[in-house]
């Protein structure tokens, strides 16, 4: 949706004469302006339709009177300050334009659809949606229905969005009735007429490869040359079209296409900026939807000659979308026109650039077309908004580890004033951020602060949360570390503690952290990296490295049998993993998937797990590995999850709901018939939030998932499955993270 602030082509005043208001009108080409009072006051609407009634209703005709006396005082209107969406729901297809008022009734703006509502097939063309990509086949099929079936296949399989065609009617199209041997026509136009004779498809044929495009899901799209193209096109019921450069000063075309009421691509390749504001005019005129299309019609045309930037000009033009027709070798150039804002790619398809005819030599292989459909939409995501400055969930994790923090530099006593020399500033960041120094100097210490520890919100008098005694349904824990777990035991009683393992801790004697048996129940997390860099990973196809993860789950093994001597309440301790099956940069088939799958169990039937319970944990599409994303493959699909689980006996999972919400989120399931179907195999939970599709670790309520609704579920269908708050960085300030989490869940679960 277009808010146009330049009003002078939509007013004239009530008072001027109804010729004065349909000069306006013709000249605006909106079909529609607004009459204003003289203190700019909107006070009627005429459109070109009110006009015509009105004049054929006149039995004699005064175009001198008041444009008011005829103009419609019960319009459609809009405040300024309502929601775009409820603009939005003003339109239909009798209202095209909505004027846009201050309280006063003061015109301040006029909205209209031209940039949002052009649709073809099931693609929006829009600003902030994913560029409508078109595979140019052309006459590339070289006159071969054959050939040109395999093109479409190749432009499905590359991620095309559409498959578009040419249509001649060449009889009528050339002045010598289409014969190349003409010796009166000039050197090129002979070629051409050569290849058009020899490769044009007929009629049927074309319609034989849009039924193909159908039955590949891709959209077909022709360019008319000639108005029989365009009725023949008709009859077959094109959502679209698309008017080549060459026909762009071809008014009674560009009227014949637009009387289709589709919408329409229009190139501007060899035309100046006066032809295409005239062909601008013309469709408006016609009250056509149309994207200008930023081309160079040279065959291949020259990287110097492309000028890119041209489309925000060409945007000022046509107050449209815009897009990019490329001729030019390769497809950088393609992928740099959607960073430019084009949201129309075309770029020419071939299986072979040697063959005969120009336009083989300028087009893409179907692997190349691929990667450019793959780099676009690469593009694209990195693209994002133009709006506030927000941490991504990966600058997150590393502002966490590389930052600095405020922490005390001696031993600070509850009531002490904190002076600039008790604070210092080191890393890792979190705690308070070092710009916070001027605010926390001078305040009470509000806790007895130890040297070295981090400063944090709480200390500046926000808000904080305190462990207290939580009543849950269901055996619930708080994830702990060696060095803190006595201090956890000593403000609040969970069922269990989750011991989130470091593989340094796999090397210390246990004995430094516990000398008693405690009274309370055990689940052990493996960690994830181990040294020199070493990702857990039981299903790698590089059987040195499964090797390797296959000893440190050994160890991991051994750790937790110790660790459950001191923890009364487990006789066969959890232990939650990872288990693997990442990949750096493409995601892996269903039939690498179903190797890994096989590789894992070989690697857990190597593994003595006697006395523990090794359950995998849910893992989401694109996970968070020590601050850099990557894919993930197994443990995502719900039902890859339960075939694993019933092929290994009594397998069970760790459900992570965050986890498990990104990749619903990523895939576009249910999220509850996810749950349902994993069901019957969860172990135990990780309940976390989740946003978006890699926006993992939230506090509770902050993200997508609906935490009532969960509750309900796990209730029926997995009633007895323990549970921990697994908020990122939930520990800090004493597990404050934690404890605002259980405060939050207790009236759920």
């Amino acid at each position: 949706m277009i808010i146009d602030r330049n009003l002078r082509r939509f007013i004239v005043y009530a008072e001027d004469s109804v010729l004065e208001a349909l000069r306006r009108i013709s000249d605006n080409r909106c079909r529609i302006i607004f009459l204003l009072t003289e203190s700019g006051r909107l006070e009627g609407v005429l459109t070109d339709g009110d006009l015509r009634r009105w004049l054929v209703s006149q039995p004699s005709v005064n175009l001198s009177i008041p444009a008011k006396t005829i103009s419609n005082k019960d319009f459609v209107f809009a405040f300024s300050d309502d929601p775009q969406s409820s603009i939005l729901g003003l339109f239909n297809d009798r209202v095209t334009h909505v004027p846009i008022v201050d309280r006063q009734m003061h015109l301040s703006g006029v909205a209209y659809l031209q940039a949002d509502g052009i649709l073809i097939g099931p693609h929006r063309i829009a600003d902030e949606l994913p560029a409508f990509i078109v595979a140019e086949i052309g006459n590339n099929h070289n006159g071969d229905l054959d050939l040109c079936r395999k093109l479409i296949d190749a432009a499905a399989w590359a991620g095309a969005d559409c498959a578009k065609f040419q249509m001649r009617n060449l009889g009528s199209l050339y002045r010598s009735a289409a014969q190349a041997d003409d010796p009166s026509e000039d050197l090129g136009s002979q070629y051409t007429l050569d290849l058009l004779s020899r490769f044009n498809l007929s009629k049927e044929a074309l319609f034989a490869a849009f039924d193909h495009c159908h039955s590949r899901n891709i959209i077909p799209l022709c360019t008319p040359w000639d108005a029989e193209s365009v009725a023949a096109l008709e009859e077959y019921g094109m959502p679209a079209y698309k008017v080549a450069s060459a026909d762009l000063t071809n008014i009674d075309l560009l009227r014949r296409v637009a009387q289709t009421r589709k919408p329409i691509l229009l190139s501007t390749g060899m035309s100046t900026d006066k032809e295409i504001r005239e062909a601008v005019s013309e469709l408006r005129a016609c009250g056509a939807r149309f994207v200008l299309l930023h081309c160079n019609s040279t065959y291949p045309a020259p990287f110097r000659d492309i000028n890119l930037r041209y489309m925000e000009r060409l945007r000022g033009i046509g107050q449209c979308p815009v897009g990019y027709s490329g001729h030019e070798r390769g497809y950088n150039v393609a992928v740099a026109a959607v960073a430019q804002g084009a949201r129309v790619i075309e770029k020419h398809l071939t299986l072979d650039r040697s063959m005969e005819g120009n336009d083989h030599k300028v087009s893409l292989l179907p692997a190349e077309f691929a990667a450019m459909v793959k780099a676009i939409r690469e593009v694209e995501q990195a693209l994002g908004s133009a709006g506030e400055r927000k941490l991504t969930q990966g600058e997150i994790m590393n502002r966490e580890v590389l930052a600095k923090s405020l922490i005390a530099a001696r031993d600070i006593a509850a009531g002490e004033i904190i002076t600039s020399d008790s604070i210092d500033v080191k890393s890792p960041g979190r705690g308070l951020q070092p710009n916070h120094r001027n605010r926390l100097m001078g305040r009470p210490a509000i806790r007895p602060i130890r040297r070295g520890d981090f400063f944090y919100p709480s200390d500046l008098g926000e808000k904080g949360a305190a462990p207290r005694q939580y009543r849950f349904r269901r055996p619930w824990g708080v994830p702990v570390r060696y060095h803190d777990h006595q201090e956890i035991l000593s403000r609040v009683t969970p069922d269990f503690l989750e011991y989130h393992l470091s593989y340094k801790d796999l090397d210390i004697a246990l004995g430094d952290y516990f000398d008693r048996p405690l009274d309370t129940g055990l689940v052990v997390h493996a960690p994830e990296l181990f040294a020199h860099d070493h990702i857990l990973d039981l299903c790698s196809p590089d059987e040195a490295y499964r090797l390797r993860s296959i000893e440190e789950m050994r160890r991991v093994i051994a750790v937790t049998r110790a660790l459950q001597g001191f923890h009364r309440r487990t006789q066969r301790p959890l232990i939650v993993t990872n288990l693997g099956g990442f990949t750096d940069e493409e995601p892996l088939s269903t039939a690498e998937r179903e190797k890994r799958y096989e590789l894992l169990q070989d690697s857990l039937g190597r593994l003595d797990a006697s006395g523990v319970e090794i359950i995998a944990q849910t893992m989401p599409p694109f996970p968070w590995h020590f601050g850099g994303q990557r894919l993930h493959n197994l443990f995502v699909d719900p039902q890859e999850i339960v075939e694993f689980c019933l092929s290994t006996m009594n397998f069970r999972i760790c459900l992570d709901i965050s986890h498990s919400k990104l990749a619903c989120n990523h895939f576009k399931w249910s999220f509850g018939r996810f749950v349902a179907t994993v069901a019957p195999y969860i172990a135990h939970l990780h309940i976390v939030d989740a946003r978006g599709v890699d926006g993992e670790g939230l506090q509770i309520g902050e993200g997508d998932v609906d935490f009532a609704a969960l509750a309900d579920q796990l209730d029926q269908l997995a009633p007895h499955a323990s549970f921990i708050p697994e908020i990122w960085q939930g520990h800090k300030n004493a597990g404050e993270g934690f404890w605002i989490a259980l405060d939050r869940l207790e009236q759920f679960f």
